[in-house]
């Protein structure tokens, strides 16, 4: 996980800890996605309140890899609120750190039309695909490839969590759909600057391998 989201999480660890209800539907959907595993499920469940299950499962949160902020984000569908809350605050951490710097939310990050691949020989894509604005096609086979962290990769494309609000919430019953929004949106705003080599970075940022990238342009 990122420094950056496991400040957030520590900053809203007190909030969190009062007003989530993990049994219900965040901790099924964090196992089901690979986030926990039986055995940290049963140590959240084995918690005697609710509270308590709720900072077990903080705790375990941060030691669970680069999806594991999106996945959670994800997961509070039945708190928007407060996920509404952690998006703008990261966001805002990110507008007031190091310009170009590898955060989210900055929309005047200096990304490179054609980054490096970030996992080296992962990346199969050529330069002078890179280079290109995605196509409607791509942008659509690309949202329904992306899980958790789609909104964590738009907002490393500097899409605002506004804007991230306004695509939850006019495709609520549809995360695809919303994924793409975000996208179009993010393509409309940048124009020329909106390629497939940003697109590859913003997803290596959010923790997402580049073959899903690769996928979606390729097939």
């Amino acid at each position: 996980m990122e420094p950056e989201h496991r400040a957030v999480l520590r900053k809203f660890r007190v909030h969190l800890s009062d007003q989530l209800l993990v049994s219900d539907s965040i901790v099924p959907f964090l196992f089901q996605e690979g986030v926990l595993t039986e055995a940290q499920v049963e140590q959240v469940e084995g918690q005697l309140t609710n509270r308590q299950k709720n900072l077990k499962m903080l705790d375990i949160l941060p030691n669970r890899g680069p999806r594991a902020f999106g996945a959670f984000l994800e997961a509070l569908q039945d708190f928007s609120w407060i996920r509404d809350q952690m998006l703008l605050e990261l966001q805002n951490t990110a507008s007031a750190g190091t310009p170009g710097q590898n955060t989210p939310g900055n929309g005047s990050t200096d990304v490179p039309a054609v980054p490096p691949c970030p996992n080296g020989d992962d990346c199969r894509l050529p330069d002078s695909v890179l280079q290109n604005v995605p196509s409607d096609r791509e942008l659509s086979r690309l949202a329904s490839r992306l899980g958790a962290e789609w909104e964590m990769v738009l907002l490393y494309l500097g899409v605002s969590a506004e804007a991230l609000y306004r695509c939850r919430s006019d495709h609520s019953l549809n995360t695809q759909a919303a994924a793409l929004a975000g996208l179009v949106l993010w393509r409309r705003s940048d124009g020329r600057k909106a390629t497939l080599g940003k697109l590859l970075w913003s997803l290596e940022a959010a923790g997402v391998h580049p073959s899903v990238l690769e996928d979606a342009v390729m097939c």
